[in-house]
């Protein structure tokens, strides 16, 4: 167990088992237990609408919404739209969406746009009180005056300016005349700071865009960083959980914060109603790139068929791909909350995946490399009707039929005409048990027939009378596995695809950045992305299914037998059946 989450309690409706608390749960409780807040909990989810949310937002999701239950508070979701350059209804969106279906529910729905007219008036102040300005320099000197994390920064030449011309230039940045990027609005604290965000950070740039909530309202917009604390401090947020790349920013949140309450004549204690910021690490993945910008790029360059290609790492993706939010906040859960950062296997995550659809997935037969079995010695015309378990993990989820006939489709991989002495399926002289059906021997010659190219496109073999499963099988033992099958007579075509890793190495964030910068580029582009995606990400095959398998929807749970765990994708019709593989039976 790791030294942070070392603290257990006893919680009430659990049998009085004893649950470990992780280090963010245990700061909540030490406040609740020193009354601070009014014993109030209140958390936030804070996404920017500028794309669709992956797996490393899931767990932030888990986090905000589930301490929020945990504890008898809430949690809102504040959209972080104060970039109306990427930002769009879709988004947002598609958001709610994924929140929704990982099982969670928001207080409300807020927008850090709806305080776009408080950011502004505390700005407004800010400058009359002294600590704002306006500063006409460009992007790059003020980058160059910022130093260096060992050398102090220089002061800009605008930084003593004059409140009132301050005061014009700021309404100016406004007022839609204004060229984009002329000036900006810095927060005037300390150039020598050891903390980089202190040196008189910019709070205000000017884009002249309309946003998609306030229309032309606003040209100037609010950074981040001014944004983010006052909102959660108006929220009334008690605890704002954020990853560890803003323990760095948290200082200046606390400032801003406390430039707010001044401003505002709150006279609270300054720590009697700040948001108390606490960091834990990102969800980091073999396998897989998280970044907004790289998955959009992936996107517009046609990599992947849009966001929720089931090769990529979003939310969405991953419904459609069929993993289940249990699944997913199960592996959440496992991994837990620290302030160390790690690289968590991609296939720990496919066995959580795997576990919980094991106890939910509907078992169907399905062959996915086929060819045909003839039934020698079965009459031509005649079919059998057996009943198999929809699910042997759940005896509620019932039974359906199967029909058996003279011709079968099996599994291309379940023959071998030359066998090795352990291959225990099936070729000339050797036994299987057919699932639900008999057992079948396959004659020690003319076993297969094969095409002009030597390519096997028949197997005949014969059932052996009064094997059929639940028959005493004339104490019969065999040494051939148990193989699958759909009769040709009654099956359905379907098209099924399957999803492999979508980068070839381990760590692409990594091995993509440094080969960009041999390359001597200052950000990836697509072209570096390019050298490390798996060809053979996606795989389309002709498959046939039993019947059952039509009466299914998209996003139910299903186990081709033998094969590995899928869902009818969205774009599957009863003409044209489409199925999407999840994960393998097995790593």
């Amino acid at each position: 167990m790791h030294p942070l989450n070392d603290k257990t309690t006893k919680q009430p409706n659990d049998n009085m088992e004893e649950k470990s608390l992780n280090f963010i749960e245990q700061k909540i409780e030490q406040d609740l237990a020193e009354g601070k807040n009014g014993g109030r909990v209140q958390t936030r989810f804070p996404p920017e609408p500028n794309g669709y949310l992956h797996i490393g937002h899931a767990k932030a999701i888990a986090l905000d919404f589930g301490v929020a239950e945990k504890y008898n508070g809430v949690c809102n979701l504040r959209l972080d739209d104060t970039n109306p350059q990427k930002e769009d209804i879709e988004y947002v969106n598609a958001i709610k969406k994924d929140i929704e279906w990982l099982g969670f529910k928001w207080g409300k729905i807020l927008y850090a746009s709806d305080y776009f007219q408080q950011l502004w008036d505390l700005a407004v102040e800010l400058i009359k009180r002294g600590k704002a300005y306006v500063d006409e320099q460009t992007a790059e000197q003020i980058a160059a005056q910022k130093g260096t994390p060992t050398t102090p920064g220089q002061n800009s030449p605008y930084r003593d300016r004059p409140v009132e011309e301050s005061l014009r230039l700021f309404n100016e940045m406004n007022s839609g005349t204004m060229e984009p990027g002329k000036m900006v609005l810095r927060a005037k604290i300390d150039m020598a700071s050891d903390n980089m965000h202190f040196r008189d950070p910019i709070i205000y740039r000017t884009l002249n865009i309309p946003h998609w909530r306030t229309g032309s309202k606003w040209n100037a917009y609010p950074m981040y960083d001014f944004t983010h604390g006052q909102c959660d401090y108006w929220e009334g947020v008690t605890h704002s959980l954020c990853t560890l790349e803003f323990t760095s920013h948290r200082p200046l949140y606390d400032l801003f914060v406390d430039w707010a309450k001044e401003c505002a004549g709150d006279d609270k204690p300054m720590d009697d109603n700040r948001p108390r910021q606490t960091e834990f690490n990102k969800l980091n993945l073999t396998h897989i790139l998280l970044s907004k910008r790289n998955l959009l790029m992936l996107v517009n360059e046609g990599v992947v068929n849009g966001w929720d290609d089931p090769r990529m790492p979003t939310i969405s993706a991953f419904r459609r791909r069929g993993y289940s939010p249990e699944g997913i906040k199960a592996f959440i859960d496992k991994i837990g909350y620290t302030k160390f950062d790690a690289l968590n296997q991609m296939s720990l995550f496919e066995s959580a995946i795997r576990d919980d659809l094991n106890k939910r997935a509907q078992r169907v037969s399905a062959v996915v490399n086929p060819v045909k079995l003839v039934i020698t010695n079965f009459p031509e015309g005649e079919t059998e009707t057996y009943v198999a378990l929809n699910n042997p993990e759940n005896e509620a989820d019932g039974t359906h039929e199967i029909e058996f006939s003279r011709e079968l489709w099996i599994e291309r991989d379940d023959f071998m005409e030359d066998a090795p002495k352990k291959f225990f399926r099936l070729g000339p002289g050797k036994e299987v048990r057919l699932k639900n059906s008999y057992i079948i021997r396959c004659p020690e010659t003319d076993c297969c027939k094969k095409d002009e190219n030597g390519n096997i496109v028949e197997i005949y073999a014969e059932l052996i009378p009064d094997t059929k499963t639940g028959q005493a099988n004339c104490g019969m033992k065999i040494k051939g596995k148990t193989i699958h099958w759909v009769s040709c007579q009654h099956c359905l075509e379907a098209e099924v695809r399957n999803y492999d890793r979508l980068w070839m190495v381990e760590n692409p964030r990594d091995e993509v950045a440094a080969y960009s910068k041999e390359q001597g580029k200052e950000r990836i582009d697509i072209d570096d992305m390019r050298k490390f995606i798996n060809p053979e990400s996606l795989e389309i095959k002709k498959a046939y299914v039993e019947k059952y398998c039509a009466t299914f929807k998209p996003l139910d749970y299903l186990q081709f037998q033998r094969v590995g765990y899928y869902t009818p994708d969205y774009e599957s019709t009863p003409e044209h059946l489409i199925f999407n593989k999840t994960v393998g039976l097995r790593s």
